[in-house]
């Protein structure tokens, strides 16, 4: 402990970080920096630097990252159309190593020797930021209160908070744990602690309910070059923008909603609902149009890494290199994905219109039931022949 004079905190102003900020303080007699990485959390931020400095910090910094997030880790992802356990569009996963990286900034610039979290023993989160630290920056030492304290309860920390002079949010009774970013907003605990349980009504905030979703349909364009949507509609926008602009879109209609049951990386089955207005809009086009601009081959190899490209986000190893290894693939597989998707947003679906690329391999020519000049079918018995010879050996 005495060798650490300066911890950088990933700082979100809730109860937890601004209790961790003071016990570090008090547990490690050392100066506290904190970060908040502004990702899109929107109001959440308002009054963050103050309060900060107000709990302790010798410094509050909140860095505008939502661009850089947009850009540099979601879009690849979507690239790469991940999606885990065939459900999870991973909104708070890659979130974590952005705020990491802008973790391990700070404490170079700052000349910190280490860095915090609030993220609890149980989750993954510990695990990407810490492993995210670990590639970047192995010499920081990383705090982990969760890990290392007695206190085991929400009254604990309210308790330690009222008595050192921190603001306790009003009691309005139980909440949700809740994490929000420019990708999406997700729900845990209360009545989702028992899978059986509909979600309740508090759980609705970026997507309308079904019930409530406008009942006439809206068309929308997205265009895309070489995998990465540029406009909405006809206009372009910059990546943070646009997928703004798709949550609102998306979220008036109901669209994005998820509630699942999902693996952690520690062991243990986890139940969280997630509302990813915006990102299933664009991951629906997105594999639409792969349908005219990608080879089969390719794109069905591709399809069989999505499980491993998806655990490497959401297992928290976005800076390794079998990640950038597989990015280079998914990447190269997207050179031809350029054109535009027209959809239909209602009552929760997002349907795929129509579709069309300068690099489409689709030919009506080769396609149409009508007579053509160009394909002979009778090629195709000599193609069964040989496609069926070891069944008809088997069948012997």
């Amino acid at each position: 402990m005495s060798d650490i004079k300066k911890v950088v905190l990933a700082y979100s102003g809730g109860l937890d970080t601004s209790v961790i900020l003071k016990w570090i303080k008090k547990t490690y007699n050392c100066e506290v920096v904190t970060l908040t990485a502004d990702l899109g959390q929107e109001e959440e931020l308002d009054g963050l630097e103050e309060k900060a400095l107000r709990t302790g910090a010798s410094k509050a910094f909140i860095l505008d990252l939502r661009e850089e997030f947009a850009a540099d880790f979601i879009f690849p992802m979507l690239r790469a159309c991940a999606v885990y356990e065939g459900r999870y569009l991973l909104g708070t996963s890659i979130a974590r190593p952005l705020i990491a990286k802008a973790q391990v900034d700070i404490a170079r610039s700052e000349g910190a020797t280490a860095i915090a979290h609030g993220a609890t023993g149980k989750g993954n989160d510990q695990v990407r930021f810490e492993l995210t630290a670990n590639v970047l920056e192995p010499r920081l030492t990383v705090i982990a209160p969760w890990r290392e304290w007695d206190f085991r309860s929400r009254t604990d920390l309210i308790n330690f908070a009222r008595q050192n002079g921190i603001p306790v949010p009003s009691d309005k009774g139980p909440s949700y744990s809740m994490d929000r970013n420019l990708m999406h907003l997700s729900f845990e605990g209360q009545e989702l602690e028992d899978p059986w349980n509909e979600p309740g009504p508090g759980s609705h905030l970026l997507c309308a309910p079904i019930e409530k979703a406008p009942d006439k349909p809206e068309i929308i364009t997205i265009d895309f070059e070489k995998g990465d949507p540029v406009a909405v509609n006809g206009e372009r926008l910059s990546p943070a923008a646009l997928i703004k602009t798709l949550n609102t879109l998306g979220g008036v209609h109901g669209i994005g909603r998820l509630d699942m049951v999902e693996n952690r990386y520690v062991g243990m089955k986890s139940r969280g609902v997630y509302e990813t207005p915006g990102c299933t809009i664009l991951h629906a086009a997105h594999r639409d149009l792969e349908g005219i601009c990608m080879d089969r081959e390719v794109l069905h190899m591709r399809d069989q890494l999505i499980p491993r490209y998806a655990e490497m986000v959401y297992y928290g190893y976005w800076f390794s290199p079998e990640r950038k290894a597989l990015q280079a693939l998914m990447d190269q597989a997207q050179e031809r994905v350029t054109g535009t998707v027209r959809l239909k947003l209602y009552k929760g679906n997002v349907v795929p219109l129509g579709r069309k690329s300068p690099l489409s391999l689709y030919n009506a020519n080769l396609a149409t039931f009508e007579e053509d000049e160009v394909y002979n079918q009778a090629d195709a018995t000599g193609f069964i022949r040989l496609a069926g010879l070891r069944l008809r050996g088997l069948g012997r």
